[in-house]
């Protein structure tokens, strides 16, 4: 039994965080898999319900020193979380901002103030241990616990700096670094907050995805109009909905013709027209006409809720190029620490090799403080190594980038599944299209109408017949006279043909309904009809031809039509190098009349839904990565075996288990949208983990040969963080 939930955590200071949580859950007895997200601050988790409990599974987390504490996502949860950071930075900087200024002028003499040690001292104390107390609680816990995240350097930093403070106090010849202690705790604090109000917009889509859905409905019950909060409504109740108001829920039209702004579900900005019978969803507008609805789905059952679970879903996995960060940030810190401690000792034992070294450089770098004795100097450097290092530039590298990205995407109508779809995507050079109802719509049509009477006359005719048969090309034909009001004549006889036609009469008339091969068995001259029958065949149309009892009197062409995008589509995916396969069902004859309309030039006709796996390993073995687009029916299994299976939505069928992609309007143009969007996502994840190894590459270096100073070395690390999620935001720009 295999049972799923997210869970917000609290408490987390990093990606080392998470890795050890993600770690711990699935060691444990019952869980299948668990993903920790520390972007998110979210935990996705596959459990056995009979082997494990949700309540044991928060012990495991607390037990860690963090706190399980949610299954659903709480916007005003998240606001509380930034608004308490804000507190929190404004408090450290109205104690930190003037006294760091009065500390400028006193370093350079300019003005002296009588027992300003002991005012460091306290400033310090109350940024470092009150305001800053959950970070220094944090990192204790986490030491207790075994983890080495990034409080243990922000906590070491600033208990190091506050303790010279008090060693100085007592006229030990050491430099007194306390209120520098709290000018980095106060820039961590304000790091913290950016950090945050950034996260909030990088997940900005469910946000809005989540605001979307009314609060009120107005419901018919006992005969009577009556507004109730959506949460009260029951299935089968019947809502109404006027114009300019968001239907409350996923429903069917039972009475009314409007059109529905559905731009929030598929991208496309043109209003869908909606009459009786049709479907609509939750969140979307009503725009012309007032209609009355059927509830059909309520809570997390609809659409709008399917999407949400499945954006979140994928901001939870991720992607196979995080691993490689993950393995670093995992023993990030305790190279830090070893570093750090190398660089005290270095400069401890060497103070004239680190002289010199200052010596050159002080001319060119103003905060060089050559007064400094050996072991002011050795402290200052292992404090400022301690606080450059940034492990959660890393490890935000990745998911920050997938966040926004799936976010673009399902504002386009791209439900992204995982994230390793994204990473894949990009790598594609072989495209499988599935026929029916991916490049064609499925649904078969009127296609072309030739007759040598009245045309109107004529489809009156052909449709009162087929409207007594059962078949589905006679189906469409009645269908399509309907639209055009033609009214029906009764018929005085009617017999199947089976196989082959229909024989009737209307009134004292005679006639044929039927194919080619009927009517030329039934006598009949098609010597006129011949090349159109022919050509329209070829273009993979069924055809009906009518005749009285003299002679043929016009043909009907039926025919599963492309679907508006498909022509563009593959010409796009030719242009980007990669190469186009259709794989159907469908016989030779009509796959290739369907290829040719499209350009898709190889072509795998008469295949069973089985042997499509076999030719999907096919082009595997060949060295190709493979996307299979298909509508996830009997498309299935070789939707699975691709490297990205691509869905074809069908309206507010979004749960295709098969896809790692879901194209929610059922057109494929949003394949070239997924191309774009997957190497636009990428590039941002290469930018933002070339940055931060970049970064600390270059920064922990600097800063153990003592060219820094600790209070610039914390600001330079709070906002590495910071630029790497600015940089991903960046990705909204992108052009599908």
């Amino acid at each position: 039994m295999n049972k799923k939930l997210s869970f917000n955590i609290e408490g987390m200071s990093c990606t080392v965080c998470a890795q050890i949580i993600e770690d711990a859950l699935n060691n444990t007895v019952g869980v299948y898999k668990a993903d920790v997200n520390f972007a998110t601050e979210r935990a996705y988790i596959s459990f056995d319900p009979t082997l494990i409990t949700p309540e044991r599974l928060a012990d495991i987390v607390e037990e860690l020193g963090y706190r399980l504490v949610s299954d659903e996502t709480t916007l005003e949860g998240e606001a509380s979380y930034v608004d308490e950071a804000r507190r929190k930075m404004v408090w450290a900087w109205v104690l930190t901002g003037p006294s760091s200024i009065i500390m400028i002028f006193d370093m350079y003499k300019h003005l002296i103030l009588p027992y300003f040690d002991m005012v460091q001292i306290l400033i310090s104390f109350l940024v470092i241990f009150w305001i800053g107390g959950n970070v220094i609680r944090a990192a204790m816990s986490s030491i207790l616990n075994g983890i080495l995240g990034m409080d243990v350097l922000i906590a070491l930093g600033t208990i190091a700096s506050f303790i010279t403070g008090l060693i100085n106090l007592f006229g030990i010849n050491i430099s007194s670094y306390a209120l520098v202690g709290a000018m980095i705790m106060s820039f961590h604090l304000l790091g913290r907050y950016l950090e945050l109000s950034s996260k909030g917009r990088a997940s900005q889509a469910i946000k809005q995805l989540a605001e979307l859905g009314a609060k009120n409905a107005r419901v018919i019950r006992d005969g009577k109009e009556m507004d109730t909060p959506v949460g009260d409504l029951k299935i089968g109740d019947i809502l109404i909905v006027r114009p300019g108001e968001k239907v409350p829920t996923d429903g069917v039209v039972v009475e009314g013709d409007t059109y529905v702004d559905e731009s929030m579900v598929t991208g496309e900005s043109m209003p869908t027209r909606i009459t009786i019978g049709d479907v609509v969803i939750g969140g979307t507008i009503n725009q012309l006409g007032a209609i009355k609805m059927k509830v059909t789905k309520l809570g997390k059952e609809t659409f709008l809720s399917k999407i949400i679970q499945l954006i979140e879903e994928a901001q939870g996995t991720k992607v196979p190029i995080q691993r490689l960060a993950d393995k670093i940030t995992r023993i990030f810190v305790p190279i830090v620490l070893t570093v750090s401690t190398l660089a005290f000792l270095f400069w401890m034992i060497f103070p004239q090799s680190g002289r010199n070294i200052l010596l050159f450089v002080a001319p060119y770098i103003p905060w060089i403080n050559l007064g400094l004795n050996p072991i002011s100097q050795a402290v200052a450097v292992a404090i400022s190594t301690l606080v450059i290092a940034c492990p959660c530039a890393l490890g935000l590298a990745t998911p920050t980038a997938l966040i926004v990205g799936s976010g673009i995407g399902a504002r386009n109508g791209i439900l992204i599944r995982n994230g390793e779809a994204i990473q894949k995507m990009k790598e594609v050079n072989a495209i499988v299209f599935d026929k029916t109802g991916t490049i064609t719509k499925g649904t078969l049509e009127v296609t072309y109408i030739s007759s040598s009477i009245d045309e109107k006359e004529f489809l009156t005719i052909i449709a009162s017949i087929e409207n007594n048969s059962e078949h589905p090309l006679g189906k469409v034909i009645v269908d399509y006279a309907r639209k055009r009001s033609i009214e029906f004549l009764n018929l005085s006889s009617f017999e199947v043909v089976p196989g082959k036609g229909i024989r009737s009469s209307i009134g004292g008339n005679k006639y044929i309904v039927g194919s080619v091969y009927f009517l030329r068995e039934s006598g009949y001259d098609l010597s006129l009809y011949e090349e159109k029958v022919k050509e329209l065949e070829q273009s993979s149309n069924s055809v009906i031809l009518l005749a009285d009892n003299v002679k043929i009197l016009g043909i009907i062409g039926v025919s599963d039509t492309l679907k508006e995008n498909s022509a563009d589509t593959v010409r796009e995916i030719k242009n980007m190098g990669i190469r186009t396969i259709m794989l159907t069902g469908d016989n030779k004859h009509t796959a290739l009349a369907i290829a040719d309309k499209v350009g898709i030039e190889e072509v795998i006709s008469d295949v069973l839904p089985e042997q499509k796996v076999n030719i999907i390993k096919g082009l595997q073995q060949r060295g190709f990565i493979v996307a299979m687009v298909g509508d996830g029916i009997n498309d299935a299994p070789s939707l699975e075996y691709a490297d990205v299976g691509i869905s074809i939505g069908t309206g507010t069928d979004i749960a295709i288990e098969s896809g790692d992609i879901i194209l929610v309007k059922g057109d494929i143009s949003g394949v070239v949208k997924a191309i774009r969007l997957s190497r636009g996502t990428f590039k941002k994840i290469r930018e933002n983990l070339f940055w931060a190894f970049f970064y600390n590459i270059i920064a922990i270096p600097i800063a153990s040969l003592g060219l820094l100073h600790p209070v610039i070395a914390e600001l330079a690390m709070a906002f590495s963080s910071i630029n790497v999620i600015t940089n991903s935001l960046r990705l909204r720009r992108i052009k599908l």
